[in-house]
């Protein structure tokens, strides 16, 4: 084993005095935040995919009038374009309540928690499960990409 692969870069080794239980409770606190950034990028889709069927209507709109069904042109144009999609909101409404309300407030305490209780270190957990992990030596499982024996 060369010098470089001695294990985690500093910004991913615990601190000095953090215990096991504050690792495994901050690594719980990111999976908590990872989860909900899947969740907003979910809410993003639905934000995006209901705009595209939005404007698809308009092309509805125009092939029902031309084939002959005003009627039903007329209904697509006063029922659903443009409706909102819960009372007073649009998809966009949705996304910047939630950004505010939850997203941004949970994001935020994540991040004073891994200054407060780790010196700012991320994802201390997961370095320290690669770590255990790995096996020293084999070039397929260097500790950083910057180790001596990463394959390039």
């Amino acid at each position: 084993m060369n010098q470089l692969d001695d294990g985690p870069d500093p910004s991913h080794r615990r601190p000095r005095g953090v215990s096991d239980e504050t690792v495994e409770a901050l690594g719980s606190l990111s999976k908590a935040l990872e989860t909900t950034e899947r969740a907003r990028g979910h809410l993003y889709s639905f934000h995006q995919l209901t705009g595209t069927a939005d404007l698809e209507l308009d092309r509805a709109v125009e092939l029902l009038r031309k084939a002959g069904h005003a009627e039903y042109a007329d209904r697509v144009e006063s029922e659903v374009l443009g409706r909102n999609v819960i009372p007073g909101h649009w998809t966009f409404q949705i996304v910047e309540a939630y950004n505010k309300t939850y997203y941004e407030p949970f994001r935020d305490l994540e991040r004073s928690a891994l200054h407060d209780l780790a010196e700012g270190r991320d994802h201390l957990f997961e370095a320290e499960l690669k770590e255990d992990r790995r096996t020293k030596g084999h070039p397929d499982h260097s500790a950083r990409p910057d180790s001596a024996d990463t394959p390039s």
